[in-house]
């Protein structure tokens, strides 16, 4: 396989995954989302504490959505830097979320990016640090139980 042909394969499969965590929160499908961290992955998302080990980002993922009724995460504007069996990426984040029912707002969205190292597993490309950027939001942080 030449260089050029094993790296638009490289950033194929790195943007099918960042489409695969979005999709997986969204549809609360941990078996999948697993398969987008490397097992002692560490995810900061936005001024909380760091998250150490993929247990530790899905437990927050979990707490996060459960009380919401629907979330839709979109990405786009991906970048890709590859550097042999490591690469670096990031991708602008819109997430949508809503709980039904609170009289102060039933709508919560955020914009930002996620910025991203990856390593290449046995398994294929897998993300080892995940930094959550919040660039904007609007309506009712209350609707994630903050």
């Amino acid at each position: 396989m030449t260089d050029a042909l094993r790296a638009l394969r490289d950033r194929l499969e790195i943007a099918e995954i960042l489409a695969r965590y979005a999709s997986a929160i969204d549809e609360r499908d941990w078996d999948r989302l697993a398969t987008c961290f490397t097992a002692d992955a560490v995810g900061d998302y936005a001024g909380a504490p760091p998250r150490e080990g993929y247990a530790a980002i899905e437990a927050l993922c979990r707490r996060t959505l459960a009380p919401l009724d629907a979330s839709q995460h979109l990405v786009g504007s991906i970048e890709i830097e590859l550097q042999g069996d490591q690469a670096r990426s990031r991708c602008a984040v819109q997430a949508q979320h809503t709980r039904r029912g609170l009289a102060e707002g039933e709508n919560y969205l955020v914009g930002g990016t996620y910025q991203d190292a990856w390593v290449r597993t046995d398994e294929g490309w897998r993300i080892r640090r995940r930094r959550l950027q919040v660039l904007w939001q609007e309506g009712n942080p209350g609707v994630l139980g903050l």
